[in-house]
């Protein structure tokens, strides 16, 4: 078995395709008033799914935190610690929510979180050398 995507079951689809677009530059081929959003970002697919449809399709109701939560994290890497700031600033001043700003952890790593339009969160980080070689 191999991870093939992620995806978000969203209650606003115009307004999370908008974030994640022009925010964090996903890229998305749908249109605002699609059922389901496919985004690529960096090779891997990234999908919202539009609650009630899915609801619909699975004949099922489910439950929903309203607001910030915390039940995962999208993590996002850039190449720099300057990046990691940069990239918190530009999010913020795009309408992101700031969570946590950018700080220097004690494993080495630079971090600091946002929140899209829904209360999901989104680490930037980086160690401050290219992804290649960040596991390294």
């Amino acid at each position: 078995m191999r991870l093939d995507g992620f995806g978000l079951f969203v209650e606003n689809m115009p307004r999370m395709i908008a974030f994640y677009r022009d925010v964090l530059g996903f890229e998305i081929k749908e249109t605002e008033n699609a059922v389901n959003v496919y985004l690529v970002k960096d090779g891997t697919l990234f999908m919202l799914y539009g609650r009630k449809n899915f609801e619909k399709m699975t004949s099922r109701r489910y439950n929903y935190i309203k607001g910030l939560n915390g039940h995962f994290e999208i993590a996002l890497y850039v190449d720099t610690f300057d990046e990691v700031d940069a990239t918190f600033k530009n999010a913020v001043e795009k309408g992101a929510t700031p969570v946590l700003s950018p700080e220097l952890e004690p494993w080495g790593q630079r971090t600091c979180y946002i929140s899209d339009p829904e209360g999901n969160l989104i680490e930037i980080g980086s160690w401050n050398k290219p992804y290649e070689e960040k596991d390294n």
